[in-house]
């Protein structure tokens, strides 16, 4: 018996793989430029040309993680450098990066370094 295979190309192959560049560079930038506020991963899809789930994947295999922890990231990175050069109060820092109140900073960047940001404050001034 002879074995048949799939003579169709992978209609797949196109829709997958990682954003364009220049989608890459848009949505970062949107999520850099609305760091305090949010936006939706559906205005970043939109602006890029793709649909919600279309853009999700896309940005995942570009910077291998999904957008919303791309965007948590870059909030951590930001309260690290306000939380070394400036005297605002963790609440400010809290609200300049775009975290909901006081409570959610600490506890999403107690998940991501370990440390508590008052706690990760001292250590880095007791280092300078």
């Amino acid at each position: 018996m002879k074995s048949d295979t799939c003579a169709t190309p992978n209609v797949l192959s196109t829709a997958t793989g990682p954003l364009k560049p220049w989608q890459e560079r848009k949505a970062k930038r949107l999520m850099l430029d609305h760091l305090d506020t949010g936006i939706s991963v559906t205005q970043l899809a939109d602006a890029c040309a793709l649909s919600r789930s279309h853009f999700t994947r896309k940005f995942r295999q570009s910077t291998q993680m999904p957008p919303t922890q791309w965007l948590r990231q870059q909030r951590i990175r930001r309260s690290k450098q306000l939380l070394q050069s400036s005297t605002m109060l963790l609440t400010q820092i809290a609200l300049e990066c775009g975290f909901c109140d006081h409570s959610h900073f600490c506890r999403i960047f107690s998940q991501a370094e370990g440390m508590t940001p008052l706690t990760w404050q001292r250590r880095m001034l007791a280092q300078a």
